[in-house]
């Protein structure tokens, strides 16, 4: 991480030639700074996160194009058996809305579903392998790999840009996944950055799963 709370502050009075205050004063500012929608100070704050997702998750993701990212190579490394994604729940959708999903309640309906998926990771799986044992390259037997395939990558993003990424994905219009991700790096956020935490969440969060 690079910055914290206070280069928030030194980044938006060094149009004044100022720097810090009181830290009453400087918490004063970065909470006026955010209910009047002066982002750009947030910029100075930077983060740099070590990520393992399911590549379906991990997608979504890197649709956020205001940060870096750099991602583990399927076409150099070998996966391993372990690194599949196997959902707790399993979530169907509701009629009157396809984009809302909600938890199965028949446990007959979710054990037959995460049969299922675990039987298509694991024969998936062992065509891989077999793939590889033939010779065939691993970038072009990875194909054969599911969405459920979980991938690494380093992510470095600015707060401005991380507080969008939590508007869209800690909220409960987001897929569950990406949610508890999300969830996740806003506990960090609020650790390293208490004043912009609470004070994005009281001025500019506009997803419905974040408390300050």
């Amino acid at each position: 991480m690079m910055g914290d709370d206070y280069a928030a502050v030194k980044a938006a009075r060094v149009s004044y030639g100022q720097g810090l205050k009181t830290p009453e004063r400087d918490r004063a500012l970065i909470f006026y700074l955010m209910e009047h929608g002066h982002e750009t100070p947030f910029e100075h704050i930077v983060f740099t996160f070590h990520v393992k997702a399911p590549l379906f998750v991990a997608r979504q993701w890197f649709r956020h194009r205001i940060g870096s990212f750099n991602e583990i190579s399927q076409r150099y490394t070998e996966i391993k058996e372990e690194e599949f994604y196997i959902p707790e729940n399993v979530r169907v959708n509701v009629p009157e809305d396809r984009q809302k999903a909600v938890p199965v309640e028949d446990e007959e309906l979710l054990e037959k579903a995460r049969s299922l998926m675990v039987k298509s990771f694991e024969d998936s799986y062992i065509t891989y392998k077999e793939l590889l044992a033939l010779g065939v390259a691993r970038e072009l037997a990875r194909i054969v790999l599911p969405l459920s395939t979980y991938t690494q990558f380093y992510w470095t993003v600015n707060a401005r840009s991380l507080m969008n990424f939590l508007n869209l994905r800690a909220d409960s219009h987001a897929q569950w996944e990406i949610q508890q991700y999300a969830i996740a790096i806003a506990r960090m956020f609020k650790e390293k950055c208490p004043w912009t935490y609470e004070a994005f969440t009281k001025y500019a969060y506009r997803g419905d799963l974040l408390e300050a």
